[in-house]
């Protein structure tokens, strides 16, 4: 036991791993959504027979071990961008039916299912925040990363910045153990026989530009401004109008009254721990709904940093709290509102960090 404990290595963080992670977040999600969707529309049909039923549960593990299979067989760089998307395919086909296999009436519908879903997903996203960190500087973490980028060469696709990048991360390491192997790779990498390929944009790249550059050009401070003031309070209205049960369009005041009725006797609150549930849910969504009201009143009065954070407490408590209790009540219909108070999440950080970011000290001149 000894010796086969000896031979672990601390593990070391792959190069692009945040792409792979963020594409299977993406298509974890689509799956779900797209599932869900397709399934309410068509009423639920299922593949089989009298006996057979072939549950999308089946197809999800199917994808997963392909997604496994791809990197155990080859060792080019696209493999691990195919199998992040199959395995955010797989496992949201897998998990849409989690509802099946924690209850002993296989009941789809169960209400904990979607928050179940829910809270691997945030999990997820939580694992996707954490590997974005920047790594150490450990000389055998770069040199793994070093002799990961080396595919480059062989697939025939390094150009001028990434060798630049390469020879960087060598130079760190040639005053380690490694400097031999790292001088022995630098010495290729400077060797006229080294081709290079021409500099080309990734798809995704050339957006990110693109975006970037519209922002520029459009989305000034007074605009950005504008945009989250005014989501913030119709997010605000909507969320404030569930807490009071009103419909769009408006009604009488005593619908706010029916509402718990309502839930009561449609049978979607059984228990008492179900009505506390519900009373919880009914209480976070009015602060939700008043954080959000007061940061875009902030955000108008000219007070970015508070409005700033009045956003971004509420949508985050919404976002990680609200919404499991929102989702074990109406399941996957609040799809849409997640997604609108996320977008809304990610406008409110990118205007902090275009307007709001402490401004480096200039240096002075010598």
């Amino acid at each position: 036991m000894g010796q086969v404990l000896s031979r672990i290595r601390k593990p070391v963080r792959r190069g692009g791993v945040e792409r792979y992670l963020l594409l299977t977040l993406l298509s974890f999600a689509a799956s779900v959504a797209a599932t869900r969707l397709f399934l309410e529309l068509t009423g639920y049909p299922q593949l089989g027979s009298r006996v057979l039923h072939i549950a999308h549960v089946l197809w999800g593990g199917l994808l997963l071990f392909v997604a496994a299979l791809l990197p155990l067989i080859y060792a080019n760089r696209w493999v691990y961008d195919v199998g992040a998307l199959l395995a955010g395919i797989g496992v949201g086909l897998f998990i849409d039916e989690v509802g099946k296999f924690i209850t002993q009436t296989n009941d789809y519908f169960f209400p904990a299912a979607a928050p179940i879903v829910y809270v691997f997903f945030l999990l997820t996203v939580l694992l996707y925040y954490r590997v974005r960190r920047p790594v150490s500087n450990d000389p055998r973490e770069d040199l793994y990363r070093a002799l990961e980028a080396m595919e480059e060469v062989l697939d025939h696709d390094l150009d001028r910045r990434e060798r630049a990048e390469l020879e960087d991360r060598l130079e760190r390491i040639e005053v380690d153990q490694f400097g031999t192997l790292a001088r022995a790779l630098k010495g290729f990498l400077n060797s006229e026989d080294l081709w290079l390929a021409p500099r080309r944009l990734g798809r995704i790249e050339r957006w990110i530009r693109t975006g970037l550059a519209l922002e520029a050009r459009w989305l000034s401070q007074v605009r950005h401004k504008a945009i989250l003031a005014g989501g913030l309070l119709a997010v605000g209205a909507v969320t404030l109008a569930r807490t009071l049960g009103l419909m769009v369009g408006g009604r009488s005041l005593a619908r706010a009254s029916e509402r718990l009725g309502e839930l009561v006797l449609g049978g979607r609150i059984g228990s008492d721990r179900q009505l506390g549930l519900f009373l919880v849910q009914v209480a976070l969504e009015a602060a939700v709904a008043s954080l959000l009201v007061v940061g875009a009143a902030l955000l108008i009065l000219r007070r970015d940093r508070l409005g700033v954070g009045s956003a971004y407490a509420g949508l985050l408590l919404s976002l990680t709290v609200v919404n499991l209790l929102v989702f074990y009540f109406e399941q996957f219909s609040t799809i849409v509102t997640a997604v609108v108070q996320f977008i809304l999440l990610v406008g409110v950080l990118r205007y902090r960090s275009r307007f709001l970011a402490p401004q480096s000290v200039a240096k002075p001149q010598v």
